[in-house]
């Protein structure tokens, strides 16, 4: 097996498909964080799990990577709603300092910036 691109890459892809796997190994903790006004937690939690994997898996063939990452970069995008619900809501926020949360949406366009980083146009 050849690997087409840099490891970097790859461990992107495996980020992603190990973090849409915990959506159905630890469902509960994203559920808690979900903000009120989106519909379907359950199905949101489920779906956005499955997203990640196969996005995560479409990262690392040529035919279907920047495909990937353009949905990937959608999703970060999206997924920012829960990362300011978060520093909005007391029991979303699981504790966790104001700080981190914030570090967190800083975090969130990190990923952005590095998945914008391998597209080809």
């Amino acid at each position: 097996m050849t690997f087409t691109y840099s490891w970097h890459l790859y461990l992107m892809a495996l980020l992603y498909i190990l973090a849409g796997i915990n959506h159905f190994i630890k469902p509960k903790t994203y559920l808690r964080i979900m903000p009120h006004y989106l519909p379907s937690h359950k199905s949101l939690v489920f779906w956005s799990g499955v997203a990640e994997i196969i996005l995560g898996l479409g990262i690392c063939f040529s035919t279907t990577k920047n495909i990937s990452l353009y949905g990937i970069i959608t999703m970060l995008l999206v997924f920012l709603l829960v990362h300011f619900y978060m520093i909005t809501n007391t029991k979303a926020a699981m504790g966790l300092p104001k700080w981190l949360l914030i570090t967190r949406v800083i975090l969130q366009f990190g990923l952005i910036w590095w998945a914008v980083a391998y597209l080809k146009l």
